[in-house]
């Protein structure tokens, strides 16, 4: 009997640390690095989600102040979120305080049940609200075969509170932070977070660089194109977008804004003299866009996506 014990002992001991060993090697590693003063961006992955990277492909902001931090967005699942707040916790002994998600994307929103049992006061804009409802169980749904058992814990837990107004200021330890929502883009929820006494932006959704934006069935790029608009007034120093590197606003201008004003531009002629679909797609002019990762399969799809909402308007 002692035998089989211990050597039951031995073998679960041996299976745990070896996958211990297994997910410290794939685990995705957060990092919060300094952007401004204060305040840090982790920037994800640009690829697709995966069990490696926890779908945690996109980038997060911390804002540090001495009355608490802010943290932006609070990634895709409840063991991605203890993460960031592990690597939070590397860069600041404050603990966090608020969360904004700033869209109703998956890796935005699906870490609050983490923050909320913290304690943390969790915002969103409330044109969020319904597509969080109604996209929040695909969302699970889609990841669970990716993800398996990192996506234990993971509920749909909604912000504490909804912002209403195009711009809303609020003041965290002396630091002012204004959400800026023009009715979204990539999601009906997309807003950005401008931190005017930094000159930093993180804008979510509202730019990708280094890779191809992506359009759903709930996307808008007409509100997409206003919501750019409103960062380019802003005239920000530093842009954290919501996928790529840490940036300029004249990058995000080169691989989001000018790509979805030439979309609606050539889609919308299109529309308006008759041309089919798919010889609309064709005749694009992609070649300014060809450094971007994943052009080849995602740029026919917004094409298409634009094409249809064009004929919509």
């Amino acid at each position: 009997m002692h035998h089989t014990v211990s050597r039951h002992f031995k073998r679960s001991l041996l299976t745990g640390l070896a996958a211990t060993l297994a997910w410290s090697a794939h685990a995705v590693e957060v990092i919060f690095k300094p952007v401004a003063p204060g305040v840090y961006a982790h920037v994800g992955d640009i690829e697709g989600r995966t069990y490696e990277n926890e779908a945690l492909n996109a980038n997060i902001g911390l804002v540090v102040t001495p009355a608490g931090a802010l943290l932006i967005d609070s990634g895709a699942s409840f063991q991605s979120a203890k993460q960031i707040a592990e690597a939070a916790k590397k860069v600041t002994a404050q603990p966090i305080q608020w969360v904004i998600n700033t869209g109703g994307q998956d890796h935005r929103w699906l870490g609050n049940g983490y923050f909320k049992a913290q304690g943390a006061n969790i915002m969103a804009h409330a044109d969020a609200e319904a597509d969080m409802k109604a996209r929040g169980p695909e969302h699970l749904k889609a990841n669970a075969p990716v993800l398996k058992e990192k996506m234990d814990g993971t509920e749909l837990v909604l912000p504490t509170r909804w912002l209403k107004d195009a711009n809303t200021k609020l003041e965290l330890g002396g630091i002012t932070i204004e959400v800026v929502h023009r009715k979204g883009g990539h999601t009906p929820g997309d807003s950005m977070v401008w931190l005017p006494q930094s000159g930093v932006v993180f804008t979510g959704d509202v730019v990708y660089v280094d890779r191809i934006l992506g359009l759903h069935p709930v996307s808008k790029t007409k509100t997409w194109v206003e919501s750019f608009e409103a960062l380019e007034a802003l005239n920000p120093k530093v842009v954290v977008p919501g996928h790529g590197s840490v940036t300029t606003l004249a990058q995000a201008q080169k691989d989001t804004g000018h790509l979805l004003k030439a979309l609606r531009a050539h889609m919308g002629q299109a529309v308006e003299a008759g041309t089919d679909m798919s010889a609309a797609i064709k005749s694009f002019d992609a070649a300014p866009y060809k450094h971007l990762k994943h052009v080849e399969v995602w740029l026919p799809q917004i094409a298409n996506l634009t094409y249809l909402e064009m004929e919509q308007e």
